[in-house]
């Protein structure tokens, strides 16, 4: 039992980050531009960016904790790389960029970008400017990343 809670607090992690990845990037971001206003409601989406946040890093807590506990039920060690299937390295592989990205994005790029955007277009730096127009692509290459995550965890639990 204390198995099947434990997998299953894992899946709802994971589906609660990615789905909420897949709602902002799918359907969010493309009502709010979708009739040229998005200017107008950036307060609305950084209220709800923000709040997707704090989900997220419950999330990651949670997988993080399962993950563990998940690990050792297996009877692997983070020490025993050898002994681990090819899809569980590439898993956690895939884990850590995707947690690499998120921090990035959460809290060193997002909060530049944020600052840039108070700046005027004529003072900002061609760096400045080239953050802003690429900031978007953190957002879609974690969505990506957690795609591809999911593949290998359903390839995990199938070995």
């Amino acid at each position: 039992m204390f198995s099947l809670v434990v997998i299953w607090l894992h899946i709802l992690a994971a589906v609660t980050w990615i789905g909420g990845m897949i709602f902002l990037s799918l359907v969010l971001v493309p009502v709010l531009k979708g009739d040229g206003m998005f200017a107008q409601r950036i307060v609305l989406f950084r209220a709800i960016a923000h709040r997707f946040r704090i989900v997220v890093w419950g999330s990651v807590a949670v997988l993080l904790g399962t993950g563990s506990l998940l690990l050792g039920q297996w009877n692997m060690t983070l020490g025993e790389v050898a002994n681990w299937p090819r899809i569980f390295f590439v898993k956690l592989s895939l884990v850590l960029i995707l947690l690499l990205v998120t921090l990035l994005h959460d809290w060193v790029i997002g909060p530049r970008v944020v600052r840039i955007m108070t700046i005027s277009v004529e003072s900002r730096s061609k760096f400045d400017e080239a953050l802003v127009h690429s900031s978007s692509w953190l957002p879609r290459l974690s969505l990506v990343l957690a795609i591809g995550l999911l593949l290998a965890a359903a390839s995990l639990a199938r070995s």
